[in-house]
């Protein structure tokens, strides 16, 4: 099974081969991500070890979002031993976000 994620927004796209799914994470991403692909799986009567590659919008897009995902899909293909690409279909070894500019750093206040 090939399993699609997308957390470039507040609006997670997760598709399992040809299902799309979607949910609105939010702030909320970070607890509730694992738990929605789980959820997901399930209802397809599959686990983790029926996921055979993945491929992640790596983006640009939101900064927290793009760092979970990436951090998602980073350990599951890594536990998993399976293919990682990104959504341009690039093989990985691991994902690094692209956020589509330079970060905007604060100056320190002092």
């Amino acid at each position: 099974m090939k399993l699609y994620l997308d957390t470039s927004t507040p609006t997670c796209i997760l598709k399992l081969d040809d299902k799309e799914y979607r949910a609105e994470l939010g702030r909320d991403m970070a607890e509730k991500l694992h738990e929605f692909i789980k959820e997901k799986l399930t209802e397809n009567q599959k686990d983790w070890h029926d996921i055979t590659e993945i491929m992640y919008m790596s983006g640009p897009g939101s900064f927290t979002g793009l760092r979970i995902g990436a951090a998602i899909v980073n350990a599951l293909a890594d536990q998993l031993e399976i293919p990682l690409y990104d959504h341009r279909g690039n093989k990985h070894q691991i994902i690094l976000p692209d956020y589509g500019r330079e970060a905007n750093i604060s100056q320190p206040k002092k």
